[in-house]
């Protein structure tokens, strides 16, 4: 079997659109969700957010997942919030690059630690997620395993791409 240009070009645009293969869903907060209590920027730490990915917040109804400004976070204002969410579970998909921030509006609750920014880079055709070892720490405590997933889509569009490609060298 040969591939002839068209075929190639047509490849190509079939793995370039496949890419979201490689997109990961993250729970903030890991089994914890998003509640008072959890250390956040320790959650950050290790991981690669990239473009594609997606944010999961798992809360119930005395919090709330406001995105905010930079300035917002610093200062726990949910006031000017770029949107607001109120029942969770909710998903939020990262879909440009640079430092995403958001914070329980609810009274009190930002300043009391829940607050995550999320510094999210342009995508690559390696897996996102990939954390940076890091030592493990000498107590008796254990720490959830990370909560990066794969999306459920992602057998379906892999497998639409295979489909494609084959009727395409064929």
């Amino acid at each position: 079997m040969t591939i002839n240009g068209v075929g190639f070009v047509l490849l190509i645009v079939l793995l370039s659109c496949g890419m979201p293969c490689l997109a990961k869903v993250y729970t903030v907060g890991d089994s914890s969700g998003w509640s008072l209590g959890v250390d956040y920027k320790t959650w950050t730490s290790g991981k690669t957010f990239q473009v594609g990915d997606t944010l999961s917040f798992n809360y119930g109804s005395t919090h709330s997942v406001d995105e905010v400004s930079s300035g917002d976070y610093g200062t726990c204002t949910a006031g000017n919030a770029i949107a607001s969410y109120t029942s969770g579970p909710t998903t939020i998909a990262l879909n440009t690059t640079g430092t995403h921030y958001f914070i329980c509006g609810v009274a009190g609750h930002c300043s009391g630690g829940m607050k995550v920014s999320v510094p999210v880079t342009a995508a690559s055709s390696a897996p996102s997620g990939t954390a940076k070892p890091t030592p493990t720490p000498s107590t008796s405590t254990t720490t959830p395993a990370s909560s990066a997933a794969f999306s459920p889509a992602v057998p379906l569009v892999c497998s639409l791409v295979l489909f494609i490609f084959n009727l395409v060298v064929s």
